[in-house]
This record gives structure tokens, sequence and C-alpha cells, in this order.
């Protein structure tokens, strides 16, 4: 077994012992996708609205399942962390428009926010 560490440009850079993603090898490939927030690309700046967390959020999924060449039809699993119940009629819609048809295992919480500007956050397993 391999275990590759995904830091791909594009999505905001890793603080601590964080990465946005690790693969794990062998006769599959399993794709774990740290927690997610809707920084932008330098890390700084952040979307006010929810809607635009969110998708960006999901194009720093994109992003980092591209890197391991996979798509969104990979993903076999995803864990949203709202910061508000409001929330949730938004993240469906988002999530549906990412995801079409393709459905995955899905866990939802309403969750207090490290940051007071975090509206969303969200993990994703990918398979291949």
């Amino acid at each position: 077994m391999t275990v590759i560490p995904h830091m791909p440009d594009g999505v905001f850079p890793p603080y601590q012992n964080y990465v946005h993603a690790v693969e794990v090898t062998g006769d599959s490939r399993l794709l774990i996708i740290s927690g997610l927030n809707g920084f932008r690309e330098d890390g700084v700046e952040m979307p006010e609205s929810f809607e635009d967390q969110c998708e960006l959020i999901w194009q720093h999924i994109g992003t980092i399942l591209r890197a391991a060449d996979m798509d969104y039809t990979n993903l076999i699993h995803l864990r949203f962390y709202l910061g508000s119940r409001e929330y949730d009629a938004a993240n469906m819609r988002i999530r549906d428009k990412y995801l079409g048809d393709h459905k995955v295992a899905l866990t939802s919480f309403v969750a207090g926010m490290l940051e007071p500007n975090w509206k969303l956050e969200i993990e994703a397993t990918a398979a291949k």
C-alpha cells in the first residue's frame, strides 16, 4: 500500500499538519479529501455568501479529484458541516448541480465553525 498526499495548485495553501487529500493505492485507489472550506486560492480571502463558499468548495474538490486523475463520479462519500440549518436547501441544490445523477453516501451536520466567516466545510472520499 502506498499513501500519496495531494496538495494541488489552485486550492488554498495547506496549514499545520493538514493535506487537502490523501490517496491510498493498491489494487484500487482510495482518495480521502480533508474538510475543505471556502477560502480562495490565496488562503486568506473568502466569499461572504453561503452559495459562493459552497461553489468554491466544490471547485476545490474538483481540482483535487483531477490531481488524482479522478472526477466527481469517483466520489463515494461526502460529509457536510453546515454553519446553520438555513443553508441546507442551498447545499442540496449546489450538491446536485455537481453530482447530477451520481449517488454517494452522505452525512450532514449543523456545526459551530472554527472561524465565524466559515459557513460550510465538506469532506469527501473518492475511489477508482
